[in-house]
């Protein structure tokens, strides 16, 4: 999924430059400049997408976690819980909210890694909770649900339920977790043939809860027909 050529990308310990897009560590919170194209297909007019979201952390968490016993791909949660302001100059919006900020790293390609995952995170009334779950490369199984506190401490607590959800407007499987084994798409806000991203109603340890959860298929993602189509979504095209 490299949009831009290896010339293109910059990094040094507090900043990542990717084309004219950059994010930069400044002082307690995340900076993030956004310069690029939209890519809305079967338009050939691609319009300027550009602004600054600043991500202002509740509290740090150190902790990373393994997704499979090589750890070859690693999951951090820097802040569970965070407050964003968005002030975009094209188009001209601007908000604030909550908002979360993690990353993946690994020593291998997502597709070697893993055949499906789900994820999901909830904010409680403190803290949130993170359920991860899915099937790796080789057929093993993984599933974990990781409570974080006011202070973004991390701790394994018991699975919740399996809630399944109906499968994406392109036949992605869904599923995530639930105390009652029941959950709600309120909406979809990516589908595409091998993710899907949405927002659920649900409960978790005793609370009704918004989660934000996604599906991927990394089997469908390395499939001749998507390696062809992605071009057109994420062009490869110089800065």
């Amino acid at each position: 999924m490299h949009e831009r050529p290896q010339g293109d990308v910059r990094r040094d310990a507090t900043n990542l430059e990717i084309g004219h897009s950059a994010m930069r560590w400044n002082g307690d919170h995340l900076e993030i400049d956004i310069e690029e194209r939209d890519t809305r297909l079967f338009n050939p007019i691609h319009r300027r997408v550009a602004g600054k979201v600043r991500v202002h952390p509740e509290a740090l968490n150190a902790a990373s976690f393994a997704l499979d016993p090589a750890e070859n791909h690693i999951w951090h949660c820097m802040a569970p819980r965070a407050r964003i302001e968005v002030e975009m100059e094209e188009p001209g919006l601007s908000w604030s909210g909550t908002g979360y900020f993690d990353h993946n790293r690994g020593s291998e390609p997502l597709e070697s890694g893993f055949n499906t995952w789900h994820w999901s995170r909830a904010h409680l009334k403190e803290g949130a909770v993170v359920c991860y779950e899915g099937e790796r490369g080789d057929g093993s199984l993984f599933a974990s649900a990781i409570r974080f506190d006011r202070h973004a401490e991390a701790s394994h607590v018991e699975l919740p339920a399996v809630a399944p959800l109906p499968k994406s407007k392109w036949q992605v499987d869904r599923r995530t977790r639930s105390e009652i084994g029941v959950a709600e798409v309120r909406r979809t806000w990516e589908d595409t043939p091998f993710y899907a991203r949405s927002e659920l109603s649900s409960k978790l340890f005793g609370e009704e809860v918004e989660t934000v959860q996604e599906s991927l298929d990394m089997r469908r993602f390395g499939s001749p027909v998507v390696q062809f189509m992605l071009p057109f979504r994420m062009p490869r095209k110089p800065a």
